[in-house]
């Protein structure tokens, strides 16, 4: 059997803030803090929690746009976050992104022709004139877009479309891996369905891995294999979809599933509210990152930091509640009550 296409392991990204030039930084946003998890072949991977818990970091960080503070990143058993420029730069092809914003990343001042031929040439992946034409026009289709689009520019097209050209972009590079950095969180909502079906369907056809970063569980219900939910810089809980979304193990994760609409009128959820905000990551608390909004801690996780451990197949969570005899521990009485009382499913209409 084969190794994971990416390894990441105890990965750490820690930004210096405050300080004078000559007495060193003040600080530490401890952005991401011991992050850990695999992406196998033709996988979909969810990283997903609220913004600022460093989800975006850990997918910059695997495509190298900083130097990392600690860990390791390897791609198809090759490590790659120690290299040098040049010997990355043919590693790069492998590894391409989507990003966020389709208004902000595509060249203004370049044509869609350009904008896709540039990858063809940096990876000397096409061998004429003739061929390079040929495969951006393949680009063109691959995305649903029209081939005689490539004369415009991004301004003359809508949301939708400058997304499915950043996505024609990625796979220019014929890449082994795609990070989705919240692909889909700029558009409408039946443009989100559009542009996620896509994704879907190249997946299927290319054999192509994905880290989809993401916010919005609903959708990330519809796009993943596993799911891996961050919290203050940490993973607080990975496993397969399915489990996640039925029987979640941490109870951050079961207050973000009860935060996701319910699409059956009248059916009824429990919404769990968390008090307080988020700790600033320059001074986490100690113990359990999650202790100071968990309508269940207890003593031992406001001094011990649970380590994220396997619980049954496939699925791990970091928290102590698990160290409990099953009748006293609430997620398990929630589960139960919550599976009497028919709770509603995530999956939104508009997907379906």
């Amino acid at each position: 059997m084969s190794g994971p296409l990416l390894e990441v392991n105890d990965l750490k990204k820690h930004f210096p803030v405050g300080g004078g030039f000559f007495s060193g930084p003040a600080g530490f946003v401890y952005a991401v803090d011991g992050v850990s998890f695999e992406v196998a072949k033709g996988e979909t991977l969810a990283l997903v929690g609220e913004s600022g818990c460093g989800k975006s970091t850990v997918g910059r960080a695997i495509l190298r746009l900083f130097d990392i503070t600690a860990g390791q990143v390897v791609l198809d058993g090759q490590r790659i976050d120690d290299l040098s420029a040049d010997k990355l730069r043919p590693l790069r092809q492998r590894v391409q992104v989507v990003f966020q914003d389709p208004f902000s990343s595509l060249n203004p001042r370049m044509r869609v022709r350009d904008i896709l031929a540039e990858p063809i040439r940096n990876f000397g992946l096409a061998s004429s004139a003739a061929d390079l034409e040929e495969r951006v026009a393949k680009l063109m289709d691959t995305v649903r877009l029209p081939r005689e689009a490539v004369n415009r520019w991004p301004h003359e097209f809508s949301g939708g479309q400058r997304q499915r050209i950043g996505i024609a972009r990625a796979l220019a590079a014929e890449p082994d891996l795609i990070v989705c950095d919240e692909a889909v969180s700029a558009l409408d909502v039946s443009v989100k369905a559009q542009i996620v079906n896509l994704l879907q369907d190249l997946q299927k056809e290319l054999g192509l891995a994905l880290l989809f970063i993401s916010h919005d569980l609903a959708i990330v219900e519809h796009m993943t294999h596993r799911v891996a939910v961050m919290y203050l810089g940490k993973i607080v809980e990975l496993g397969p979809k399915r489990s996640i979304f039925a029987a979640p193990k941490h109870p951050y994760t079961e207050a973000l599933l009860s935060a996701v609409p319910v699409p059956e009128p009248g059916a009824g959820r429990q919404r769990i509210i968390l008090r307080g905000d988020v700790p600033s990551p320059v001074n986490p608390p100690k113990g359990c990152r999650f202790h100071t909004r968990c309508p269940y801690a207890f003593d031992r996780c406001r001094i011990e930091e649970p380590p994220l451990r396997p619980l049954e197949s496939g699925h791990s969570a970091a928290c102590h509640l698990h160290d409990l005899p099953q009748a006293e521990n609430p997620l398990a009485r929630n589960r139960l009550a919550a599976k009497s009382a028919g709770a509603a499913p995530v999956s939104p209409p508009f997907l379906l």
